[in-house]
């Protein structure tokens, strides 16, 4: 029997689970929605989804499982909708949001079944045309179910997904992504405003913030309308954490005025011994860089030459950066890649058929 599934928001998460769910489920019927006209069109022509309705009100009636593939505060907007509606009387609801709390909470006032849901995975990209069926491979799914026990529904559904299972409450779920993903947004974002701004005054700054710099506040680059909508929804947790920095930097700073040598050393020992024993190139609440590094002449053609190996074996770039090109010294090429596999494959291809030193980061 055939079972319809409803994804609104056709962006990258929203396509990537619809390739997921016509990959691994055979009996699967999806309907795609997205207030973008364009991405409708995209969707059908390219069958990420099978049929776009004339308005979402349409589309969810006729679905057994709905999936909500939009930020908080739209996700709220579409529930709120969704409780006005006739639906099938054993719908599931479901949506990808990066917070829990709020919109568990919200959605406790309806009488259809939800489940909160948040694969943990992204991209450089976004929108439909970055869509990839890999894309949650070995990332967490988590899910946090409250009073409805349908969570093996999801699985099955997501089986496509490739993806590792959590269940934790809405709470532990904010907590834990508001230090680990949340709290370094912001920070890597004071960074980059700061040293904006300390720019004005030393001009030579910018271009000495290529490097380590660029690289520690690399996620500073991610969607602002995104993180507006995740601090706001996350408030609670983020006022406690972002607390606890300032008291922590307080300290630091107390240490430095004092020139307390034994404190200082003792915060940087703990910290390197905490960050050397954390999973290396696994996806957790901040999506992994899989970056490998080459060792390159400063000669013409080379980076021709890597980019045409790496095509031979159909590896794809995110990003290609060249670090440091000088006369007559090595330069630095940094490819990233979409996955750990793809990183290895192209570590093992550019060692076997050049004389590059390449290393992974």
């Amino acid at each position: 029997m055939t079972q319809k599934i409803m994804i609104a928001g056709l962006g990258l998460i929203g396509a990537s689970l619809a390739k997921c769910i016509k990959k691994a489920v055979a009996d699967s019927y999806l309907i795609g929605w997205d207030h973008c006209e364009s991405t409708n069109a995209l969707a059908l022509r390219r069958k990420v989804v099978d049929v776009v309705p004339s308005s979402f009100a349409e589309g969810a009636t006729e679905a057994e499982i709905i999936v909500l593939a939009l930020p908080v505060e739209i996700t709220k907007t579409y529930l709120a909708e969704l409780g006005n509606l006739s639906l099938k009387p054993n719908v599931l609801v479901t949506d990808t949001g990066s917070t829990k709390a709020e919109i568990v909470q919200f959605a406790q006032q309806f009488s259809f079944d939800f489940i909160g849901g948040h694969p943990m995975a992204g991209s450089h990209k976004s929108g439909i045309s970055a869509a990839d069926e890999n894309l949650f491979e070995n990332a967490y799914y988590i899910f946090t179910p409250t009073t409805c026990h349908r969570i093996n529904e999801l699985q099955q559904l997501f089986q496509g997904t490739r993806a590792k299972y959590v269940e934790l409450t809405p709470t532990e779920h904010d907590q834990i992504t508001g230090m680990l993903s949340h709290l370094p947004h912001i920070i890597a974002s004071g960074l980059v405003n700061q040293a904006n701004g300390f720019n004005q005054s030393q001009p030579r700054a910018q271009q000495l913030a290529a490097g380590g710099f660029r690289d520690i506040t690399r996620i500073a680059s991610s969607d602002p309308r995104m993180w507006t909508d995740i601090l706001l929804s996350n408030r609670r947790e983020l006022l406690q954490l972002i607390a606890e920095w300032q008291n922590q930097m307080a300290h630091v700073s107390q240490w430095l005025q004092a020139e307390d040598e034994a404190a200082i050393f003792q915060f940087f020992e703990s910290a390197k011994e905490t960050r050397d024993h954390l999973p290396v190139h696994q996806n957790g609440a901040i999506p992994a860089f899989y970056d490998l590094m080459i060792d390159v002449p400063d000669h013409p053609g080379v980076v021709a030459e890597v980019t045409q190996l790496l095509s031979t074996e159909n590896l794809s770039l995110i990003n290609l950066k060249i670090l440091e090109t000088r006369e007559d010294i090595m330069g630095v090429l940094q490819l990233t890649f979409k996955n750990q596999h793809d990183l290895q494959q192209a570590q093992q291809l550019i060692t076997e058929k050049t004389t590059y030193q390449c290393r992974i980061k």
